[in-house]
């Protein structure tokens, strides 16, 4: 059994502890507001993209299309952009993303396509090169900005085109968590390459009927590679707010797990330390009395 000095020391441990995981709770919570806020503005700057990208396609047919919203027409090699976060301590976050991710690639794979993979985030780097070995074919660390923006955005979009034009990709989805509130974070993929359209019943007929210069060709030219980044963007600020959402409820729970476990060893302790007192305040007077 520890010894009261051994038992202290683990209050003292589990209090400092403690003391970490509630600052961690606050500084999560001071950069959710800031994070959310960020997410969901983007939101309808990615769907008013996504709105446009639609009114100009419906004006383009067969061979016009651009390769990035008509694709390659196979359906053979497929890249899988996995977005996590660098950082842990946020429950569960990372791994449920990655764990979505893992059984499309795998299900490509028992399919016989030919798969590769970019991890965006140290976490999903960490495990998909230790899956996947060399199907691995670049990492990107958002930590090596302050913030999440264009700047982060900007090269992820630039090797998917890269490798598209250059053949390496047919189709190309982006696995990422979307920010629904501090508790709930879901695991969402979605198609970049070739360009989702929305549907008929979902698009603007009154933008439909203008007549573009230059052609809605050139136009979409221009536009989807910029859709692209537009993309990637908003699924990396809602991964932001998801992790600290994440981190918060997480080092909430941490705290309050902390805060029963001081209870529990503060009672172990002081009724072990009454035991002692009990026992030699026995000796004593049984020494008195043989006296």
């Amino acid at each position: 059994m520890a010894s009261l000095k051994e038992m202290r020391n683990r209050i003292g441990s589990v209090k400092s502890t403690q003391k970490i995981t509630k600052a961690l709770n606050m500084v999560a919570a001071a950069k959710l507001k800031r994070s959310q806020e960020q997410a969901e503005n983007a939101r309808p700057y990615a769907q008013r993209m996504a709105s446009v990208i639609a009114n100009l396609a419906a004006g383009v047919q067969g061979a016009d299309a651009p390769r990035l919203l008509a694709g390659t027409g196979e359906d053979q090699r497929h890249l899988i952009v996995v977005a996590t976060a660098d950082k842990g301590l946020a429950g569960g976050f990372s791994s449920n993303v990655i764990k979505a991710a893992r059984e499309r690639i795998n299900s490509l794979i028992a399919q016989g396509k030919d798969v590769k993979i970019i991890a965006v985030g140290r976490k999903s780097r960490d495990q998909l090169q230790r899956l996947y070995g060399e199907k691995l074919v670049r990492t990107f660390e958002l930590s090596e900005h302050k913030t999440v923006g264009l700047h982060s955005a900007q090269p992820i979009a630039e090797l998917i085109a890269e490798m598209f034009e250059n053949g390496e990709a047919d189709v190309v989805q982006l696995f990422y968590s979307q920010f629904k509130s501090v508790i709930q974070q879901v695991p969402t993929g979605a198609q970049l390459v070739p360009a989702e359209v929305q549907t008929a019943s979902s698009v603007d007929n009154s933008t439909a009927l203008y007549e573009y210069e230059p052609s809605e060709e050139e136009i979409l030219e221009t536009l989807l590679p910029r859709n692209l980044t537009t993309q990637i963007l908003a699924a990396l600020l809602e991964n932001q707010a998801g992790f600290f959402g994440s981190q918060m409820a997480a080092m909430d729970n941490a705290t309050r797990n902390a805060g029963d476990l001081i209870n529990a060893l503060t009672l172990q302790y002081n009724r072990k330390r009454q035991a002692q007192i009990t026992t030699e305040l026995i000796e004593i007077i049984a020494g008195a009395e043989a006296i």
